[in-house]
């Protein structure tokens, strides 16, 4: 391991990459049970009482494990870096409630954008086209999408614990929040936000499963125990899926670019912010290099890739990879700790199935606050970046989708920039991309 990693060079130990990966699984290891949770939202007429929802629920939940640990394998066996990787927050929720829910896709189709994402991102990677797509999209524009989707899946928080509610006068209101549901979901998230305010690691795991408990109390009654530990489940239900229902028409459908592109977006940016963070944080970039860096790209969109052919929607580099950095991972094998222990939850689907939307619920509002804080990295003094970033991030949730708040922000920002007398701002591909999601949101949207 010693020569393989290059441990002693990187500055550490064995022990101390594999605690470092341990911290990091306690702190990602939620996704396990959220992103089944998401998921299962796309097939359609399947309640918790039809024998098919356990089925199609484990599924996913292998799925996300597969997805995850293979992606993480690759980034520590490979790229030699302690970044761990799992389906992301966010595009799992535009995957079920916007693709499927909102437009109608079907799943299998779904799964065969993100596939097509994740080999764009391939080739913009290995051809190197890679630095000149970042320039054409505007800084505001990507940190306003991480926050925006922060706001998209606390509010499908929100609405999953029924905190929330439709209202006709309204749209929205506040619901009943002496309903069980609710009450598990306020308890559940009082617990996290105060362990994660105690730097507990593991504090998101931990108010998953303590909801979970709770809700288990006859005066509550929302958790119906399944059991703890059980046999791996069936993959088959979703596994190479995505060649069910695709067919050449779909290329031809300009709905379907527009969900590839949005997927391919938000993993693109999201994925070479969280990296270069990492890798600053980690002391890994170097007079402005950063070591391997195509690797760890690649990484990522081989994970999406192949994600996409187990059954789950775009996996990503995961920001919680710092507190692992935080307790001294340098190397892969901290990676590789990280996927060991997924995998190893493979025979936990039965915990996956006792956890209910009320103990999960509290883990997106939690989490969605927590993308947030990107945003004081824009300047909201200079309106021509805050007004573009501002409708990004506030269209997402108010019309239920990512793409709305990615079209929409990328309008507005060559028009007012290039009106305000900003042109130099502006690049050429600005105008092309406000062009092309102008005719997406006249003629194909929905």
């Amino acid at each position: 391991m010693e020569k393989f990693f290059k441990i002693k060079e990187s500055g550490s130990s064995v022990k101390t990459e594999i605690v470092a990966g341990i911290t990091t699984f306690l702190t990602m290891a939620y996704i396990i049970f959220i992103n089944p949770n998401i998921l299962i939202n796309v097939i359609p007429g399947l309640s918790p009482d039809n024998p098919l929802y356990a089925q199609f629920f484990g599924a996913f939940m292998v799925a996300t494990i597969l997805g995850a640990a293979t992606a993480t394998l690759i980034m520590g066996l490979w790229a030699n870096y302690p970044f761990a990787l799992a389906p992301g927050m966010g595009l799992n929720a535009y995957f079920a409630f916007t693709v499927c829910g909102k437009l109608g896709i079907d799943w299998r189709v779904a799964l065969a954008a993100v596939f097509i994402e994740g080999i764009l991102f391939i080739l913009l990677t290995i051809s190197g086209v890679r630095g000149f797509v970042v320039k054409a999209i505007p800084n505001s524009v990507k940190i306003a999408t991480s926050a925006g989707i922060g706001l998209f899946i606390a509010f499908i928080g929100l609405k999953s614990s029924g905190i929330v509610v439709s209202d006709p006068a309204t749209f929205v209101t506040l619901g009943d929040i002496t309903s069980h549901t609710a009450l598990v979901t306020i308890i559940g998230f009082f617990i996290i936000s105060i362990l994660f305010a105690l730097k507990v690691p593991g504090s998101i795991l931990i108010g998953i499963l303590a909801s979970t408990f709770i809700g288990a109390i006859p005066i509550f009654g929302v958790t119906k125990f399944q059991g703890i530990v059980g046999k791996i489940p069936d993959i088959s239900p979703t596994f190479l899926k995505l060649f069910e229902k695709f067919s050449w028409a779909d290329l031809a459908s300009g709905t379907f670019w527009i969900v590839v592109f949005t997927f391919f977006f938000v993993d693109f940016f999201d994925t070479l912010g969280t990296l270069t963070g990492l890798a600053e944080s980690a002391g890994f970039i170097k007079k402005g290099e950063f070591p391997r860096a195509n690797k760890a790209y690649l990484a990522d969109a081989i994970g999406t890739t192949v994600g996409a052919l187990f059954g789950t929607s775009t996996v990503t580099t995961y920001i919680e990879s710092s507190t692992g950095i935080a307790e001294g991972g340098r190397t892969g094998l901290t990676a590789v700790t990280v996927a060991i222990l997924m995998l190893l939850m493979l025979f936990f689907a039965p915990l996956g199935l006792t956890t209910p939307a009320a103990a999960t619920a509290p883990a997106l509002i939690f989490v969605g606050a927590l993308m947030l804080k990107g945003l004081k990295l824009i300047n909201w003094d200079d309106i021509t970046e805050a007004i573009p970033a501002f409708i990004t991030m506030i269209v997402m949730p108010l019309t239920y989708s990512i793409a709305n708040g990615i079209a929409l922000g990328l309008i507005v920002y060559p028009i007012v920039k290039t009106f305000s007398g900003k042109t130099k701002d502006v690049h050429i591909l600005n105008w092309l991309l406000a062009f092309l999601f102008i005719l997406y949101l006249i003629f194909l949207r929905g």
